[in-house]
């Protein structure tokens, strides 16, 4: 295997995270019921906030958060409808050069059981995972010299080679290391579709502290300047994200406030998604809680986001608990993980007794799929495993197509309901088929008669009754 990337910065390489001024905006703003209404105004208009906004929402009090609250679930509705988008993570290899304090996949945790899945292996969770009715992933690996590239690629491709009965993944998305411009286009080529990088922290001190400098990871403006390489290089789908529990919380929503909009200004496109986890325990890991996350603050954060944020996808992941996950999901969550397994090889070997020593972190929710599938359909959401913006050019720049009236109706809750069909018809239980049916029938109600309906009506029928699948607007 090759080196890790070249460390080599962007051309456009810049600190944009001023830690002294976005403190200074916590401290100074103020629960001001009249401003505060302004900008969830302004919101609601799915005008994107600025940082000072934010920080205004931020320092809301009352019943104020409760109006924030509830324009977040108003944004939600406007913007996404009632889908929810649903994803597994694969984990492919904990090696790791880097030695982060929060992570038990560090290097110098002794403990961890390391391992890299063959070929074959990477096939046997694909197709466990096909069996159980995914269509989307996000793969993820640690940081270190097998994990180049070339590596990452050839998984890719190895992953969408795979087909188990009508069983296919249509969307490989990628957490992992930063790379250079090259690294970036050998993944893109392989046809991969978010490439998330997580900044963890945005506080210098804390990142330093969480991150040894004599490590890759230790170096703060090569990870921050890791997605200008990758629209550089042709990548125009990217994620960030925030541990949320290393840092004031407040502090760390800014943070990605101020990612977003960057990347906005520099490129013309934010991030396709911002992810918020909160630490969890982990094999080997100690940390002061000083600065964890309350369920409340959680709620806020995410609902905060939401309204800064208009036309990014937010990702609720499986380290929450399933009731916590189930009310923030109307805060304006539009992807969660569902039937997630994060140790190496977990979805043929749940059960070993090593588990959590095969683990980056523990998980709060981990129901089967059709469990959680149920769970949405009862609560009114639509399940969704579409991929059609990506397959067919949508993303970047006309991601912002969702800004567009009548985008959802057109596009979105079309092919929701056609991977919903195909979901009920290859893979739920007969409980969950059920109750899936209903909403399905309850959705197309909802649908204006148009020429396009009735071809939706017709892929429906096609795929209940007949080997078709992968239909999509």
């Amino acid at each position: 295997m090759c080196a890790l990337a070249d460390m080599t910065l962007s051309g456009s390489a810049v600190d944009f995270i001023d830690d002294a001024a976005l403190t200074d905006l916590l401290a100074e703003a103020r629960s001001d019921p009249v401003r505060v209404r302004e900008i969830i105004a302004k919101s609601l208009d799915k005008q994107p906030l600025s940082v000072e906004e934010t920080a205004a929402l931020l320092a809301a009090g009352g019943v104020l958060v409760e109006e924030i609250f509830d324009a977040a679930r108003e944004l939600k509705r406007k913007v996404y409808g009632n889908r929810i988008v649903l994803f597994a993570p694969l984990y492919v290899g904990n090696r790791c050069v880097n030695d982060c304090r929060y992570c038990a996949f560090r290097r110098s945790n002794t403990g961890a059981i390391r391992r890299t899945l063959e070929n074959d292996e990477v096939s046997q969770q694909v197709e466990a995972l096909e069996n159980a009715g995914h269509k989307r992933l996000i793969l993820v690996f640690g940081e270190h010299p097998d994990y180049d590239a070339d590596f990452i690629a050839d998984t890719v491709k190895r992953i969408y080679s795979i087909k188990v009965g009508h069983g296919s993944i249509r969307r490989v998305n990628i957490n992992a290391a930063p790379m250079d411009y090259d690294g970036y286009r050998k993944v893109k080529d392989a046809g991969i579709g978010t490439y998330q990088i997580f900044q963890e922290t945005y506080h210098h001190e804390t990142y330093a502290k969480m991150h040894p400098v004599n490590t890759r990871k230790g170096d703060y403006l090569w990870r921050l300047d890791g997605l200008n390489r990758a629209f550089e290089a042709g990548l125009d789908d990217v994620g960030i994200g925030a541990l949320f529990g290393l840092y004031d919380w407040r502090f760390e929503v800014l943070g990605l406030v101020s990612h977003s909009l960057y990347l906005q200004d520099r490129y013309g496109v934010g991030p396709h998604t911002i992810s918020f986890p909160r630490m969890r325990p982990a094999a080997g890991v100690d940390l002061d809680d000083g600065y964890f996350v309350n369920d409340y603050d959680f709620k806020r954060l995410v609902a905060t986001l939401r309204l800064a944020v208009p036309y990014t996808g937010m990702i609720l992941t499986a380290r929450e608990e399933p009731a916590l996950r189930r009310e923030v999901m109307a805060f304006g969550v539009s992807q969660i993980d569902a039937g997630s397994r994060i140790e190496i090889g977990g979805y043929t070997e749940a059960g070993d007794a090593q588990v959590m020593e095969r683990e980056q972190f523990t998980l709060g929710d981990i129901r089967p799929l059709d469990e959680v599938v149920r769970e949405l359909l009862t609560d009114g959401y639509i399940p969704s495993w579409c991929t059609a913006c990506y397959r067919l050019g949508r993303t970047g720049e006309h991601f912002m197509e969702f800004a567009v009236p009548g985008f959802i109706k057109r596009y979105c809750t079309p092919n929701a309901l056609s991977t919903l069909t195909e979901y009920l018809t290859d893979y739920a239980s007969d409980e969950t088929r059920a109750v899936g049916e209903n909403a399905v029938r309850a959705e197309l109600d909802e649908l204006p008669d148009s020429q396009q309906k009735k071809e939706l009506l017709n892929r429906l029928e096609r795929i209940r009754k007949t080997d078709e699948r992968d239909l999509y607007f």
